[in-house]
């Protein structure tokens, strides 16, 4: 059964100031997207790089989630960095993720540049990083969904199935 680590960086939804809409909208959109059988675990925390780094190394290691996705925390505000603890965490980079979804959200709005999401890689987790509004996941994840079994596939993690009626995954033929 396929493992994903859904986390929410935000000092207010952590703090019950607000209800965390986006972390619901990862689960949401997953569960259209995904047809094999998965389980989520979903953690809501401050927005400080120790705790993001802890909980991602947590999702990854301790919990071995096949995919880890975050929300909030990938803007230009000094309390931004989630992606600064995704790349301390991670072996290897996989700017692509962010390329693609800032390039999405800029046919929706100018401020997509502000963005810093990215992904990476730690051991056989695929961790990516997700705008904050649930408007914005949604758009996000429709992008770059298709990229995701097979690369989860490469790094040794379990085999995701995409719903077909709901998006396209991508695998090549070989595979």
């Amino acid at each position: 059964m396929t493992k994903i680590g859904i986390v929410t960086a935000s000092d207010r939804a952590s703090a019950g100031i607000y209800e965390d809409l986006s972390g619901k909208a990862i689960i949401e959109v997953l569960g259209e997207f995904i047809a094999s059988e998965w389980e989520y675990i979903y953690e809501v925390i401050p927005d400080t790089q120790e705790e993001i780094e802890k909980t991602l190394i947590k999702m990854c290691d301790t919990h071995q989630c096949d995919l880890v996705v975050t929300t909030g925390g990938t803007g230009p505000a000094p309390r931004d960095v989630t992606p600064e603890a995704t790349e301390s965490v991670c072996e290897k980079m996989m700017p692509g993720f962010g390329e693609l979804m800032r390039s999405v959200s800029l046919k929706y709005v100018p401020t997509a540049i502000l963005s810093r999401q990215t992904a990476g890689i730690r051991g056989k987790s695929l961790i990516v990083n997700l705008p904050g509004k649930p408007k914005s996941i949604r758009e996000c994840l429709e992008a770059v969904f298709p990229a995701i079994p097979y690369c989860v596939d490469l790094i040794g993690g379990s085999y995701i199935e995409g719903n077909a009626e709901k998006i396209q995954v991508f695998r090549p033929k070989s595979s």
